[in-house]
């Protein structure tokens, strides 16, 4: 499946801040997690945690579930998503070619 140009602004935005820079490392190299526990990682505090991986969930970079544990809690799990985005300027030209209006 190619790469929307609306895709690509998405994922990019989301890519351009250095806290959701450091919550995809994290999640790469520590597999799923949830978020009281992945925020102690990050070294942010939860509800600001929240606010970017809902950044990364919209642009399709992280995946989350919602699970029960043992004693009960609803844990919310992040892992990070399937992707593989390419940038050279053939990828950025022909996504550009596919902006929709609110793109511009």
């Amino acid at each position: 499946m190619a790469l929307t140009g609306d895709r690509l602004l998405l994922a990019l935005s989301a890519l351009a801040n250095p806290h959701r820079l450091r919550i995809l490392a994290a999640l790469t190299k520590g597999g799923r997690n949830y978020v009281s526990r992945l925020a102690r990682e990050v070294g942010i505090s939860r509800p600001l945690l929240h606010l970017h991986l809902q950044k990364l969930e919209e642009a399709g970079l992280v995946n989350s579930s919602l699970e029960l544990s043992t004693d009960g809690k609803a844990l919310k799990f992040f892992e990070v998503a399937k992707f593989d985005l390419e940038l050279t300027p053939a990828a950025i030209a022909a996504a550009a070619r596919t902006l929709s209006d609110s793109g511009k």
